[in-house]
């Protein structure tokens, strides 16, 4: 268990790395420091029912085909997520796959987002079909115009 603990994440590192166009030869510590960076801990998520309630009655919105999503200035010195994706997007597997994926994202361009939200990403039923690529470019589309705000 611990070697693939490890192995994945050496594998994190490396792809991190590449991320930011870094060579692999880089020190440990730089190596940690950057999976820190793009770490995803419970202080980044959103969690409280009170605070979803905050987002949806005080929040700007802004959707497109496969997602709809509510942000505020946020309270705390960091972005923060929360992600709902209800039974109407389909069954548990398509709906942490979905979560799965904009956590991701979340996690690995959250330093391109000026200033700090509270952001609420709600999956709308055609999220349910895509790819990660597909998913991916929606997410960017949306997180693009929370930058712009």
């Amino acid at each position: 268990m611990i070697i693939a603990k490890s192995s994945f994440l050496f594998l994190n590192r490396l792809s991190t790395l590449r991320i930011f166009g870094l060579k692999e030869n880089r020190s440990v510590a730089e190596g940690l420091y950057l999976l820190r960076f793009f770490s995803f801990t419970k202080a980044d998520r959103i969690l409280k029912r009170t605070e979803f309630l905050h987002l949806s009655r005080y929040g700007k919105k802004i959707s497109n085909n496969h997602f709809i999503v509510l942000f505020c200035p946020g309270r705390f010195d960091r972005s923060r997520l929360g992600i709902t994706a209800s039974r109407k997007v389909g069954k548990a597997v398509k709906r942490n796959r979905i979560k799965r994926f904009s956590r991701e994202y979340f996690r690995l361009h959250r330093h391109e987002i000026k200033g700090y939200w509270d952001i609420n990403i709600i999956a709308k039923k055609e999220a349910a079909e895509l790819t990660s690529e597909q998913a991916y470019l929606s997410l960017k589309d949306v997180f693009d115009r929370i930058g712009g705000s």
